[in-house]
């Protein structure tokens, strides 16, 4: 009788629960850090490095490792995989419980079943809660007074924009608008179809956030790639890995930046003025490559996605090339690590924190399944001089992977409160942290 093939890509898998599998880094984490990271030469594999931290969760009591000089407290426990932010101006906190949709294409083959099993380890295997949940803090001292749900039944909800009494939300499909009334602790409102979104059976980066201009004239909303390099068919990226532009008013899009494989965090740099974003980059070309990256995204620019990355290097996996796109390709501000998962994006312009956070962007970095050693797992500062990054990276939350090699949370979307405290949602924690001054 024939015995059944079992594929190395199998007995790697099996291996998980004992170890990474795959190659390994060969330069320090911070090469792919800073303005100009080294970009190496792909280091292609027959097997894709798999080196996930496990969720596990946080024991009673425990919490992440604040820098020195800070302090950081559970903000608001108990909820169901909270993933994003918003802050409204009477100083209430939106925080968006979701996680995947139903995406059948996307998990066909060996190699989807492998990232279905990869994504359940690492704790985003659970149904979306569907759902936004107002926190309010009455007087800012940290203590949650009312809770509420503010929305349900919504279609894996992410990012949330308010301009005057119309709350907007980005789901896995659309942006709806829901009327607003200040103080409101719920809405029951339907809300309204602004635009589609792309989404379909494959929707494999399902997330979408959104932003409003600072005049409140537009909209921008993130739509992440179907795939990792293309591999799904190009006919299956039109309109994605892109930030996309929407008249407030009528409802009109447009591409404003592309070649983005999937941005995430958007906000507006309090010097500059200007739109930046993080940006999660392609996998499966070595533990030192690609750097994830924050970048300001310039109207009509091409970042690469999916024929090159950081600039113009071609990636060659992606079939047909496109050596004319790749010429207009420019590369990011500042590279955020490879594999980082920097996700987060929130710029400081208060004064409760230490003078030297102001103007600087605080960056969530989920972490990477794609390298070996880890990357990720924390929060970071980079501080910003005149609209731009001007130095290395700081440490701001740490701790989130114990000794055992677990996430004990995984730190997702970032924001900043009425108070000035920094607020981090942790999917795998299932909570909402916050970062003030030590006393």
């Amino acid at each position: 009788m024939r015995q059944p093939f079992i594929s190395p890509l199998i007995v790697c898998l099996l291996a998980l629960s004992l170890g990474a599998c795959g190659e390994m880094a060969t330069l320090p984490e911070q090469a792919g850090v800073g303005p100009n990271p080294t970009i190496p030469s792909p280091h292609l594999t027959l097997l894709p490095t798999v080196n996930i931290a496990p969720a596990k969760g946080w024991a009673a009591g425990a919490t992440p490792q604040p820098a020195a000089g800070l302090a950081v407290s559970a903000f608001a426990t108990g909820l169901d995989h909270p993933r994003w932010l918003y802050v409204l101006p009477n100083g209430d906190i939106l925080v968006a419980e979701s996680n995947a949709p139903a995406k059948p294409e996307d998990g066909k083959g060996i190699k989807g079943w492998v990232m279905k099993l990869v994504m359940k380890r690492a704790g985003a295997g659970t149904p979306s809660a569907n759902r936004i949940t107002l926190l309010r803090d009455t007087n800012g001292d940290g203590q949650v007074v009312t809770r509420s749900v503010f929305l349900q039944g919504l279609n894996s909800p992410f990012g949330m924009a308010l301009i005057g009494t119309d709350l907007y939300v980005a789901t896995t499909d659309g942006l709806l608008r829901f009327p607003y009334r200040t103080g409101a602790t719920q809405i029951t409102a339907a809300g309204v179809k602004v635009i589609d979104l792309p989404a379909g059976p494959i929707n494999h980066h399902w997330t979408k956030n959104v932003i409003a201009s600072q005049d409140g004239a537009h909209l921008y909303v993130t739509v992440g790639s179907n795939s990792n390099a293309g591999e799904n068919g190009l006919e299956n990226e039109v309109d994605r890995a892109a930030i996309w532009q929407v008249d407030a008013a009528t409802g009109q899009s447009r591409i404003f930046a592309s070649g983005l494989r999937n941005p995430n965090g958007l906000a507006w740099q309090p010097y500059s003025g200007s739109l930046w974003t993080t940006v999660n980059e392609r996998d499966e070309l070595g533990s030192d490559l690609v750097p994830d990256y924050m970048t300001a995204v310039k109207d009509g620019a091409f970042y690469g996605w999916p024929f090159s990355y950081y600039g113009q290097h071609v990636d060659t996996r992606v079939k047909p090339q496109r050596p004319d796109l790749v010429a207009k390709a420019i590369a990011p501000d500042y590279a955020l690590g490879n594999h980082t998962a920097s996700l987060g994006l929130a710029f400081y312009e208060s004064d409760l924190l230490p003078k030297h956070f102001s103007g600087g962007a605080f960056i969530g970095q989920h972490g990477s399944w794609n390298r070996q050693p880890r990357s990720g797992y924390k929060v970071i500062f980079v501080p910003f001089v005149n609209g731009f990054p001007s130095g290395p990276p700081e440490d701001v939350l740490t701790g989130f992977v114990s000794a055992q090699g677990e996430a004990l949370g995984r730190p997702v979307g970032v924001a900043v409160d009425r108070t000035g405290a920094l607020l981090v949602a942790d999917d795998v924690g299932n909570l909402v942290w916050r970062v003030t001054p030590a006393r």
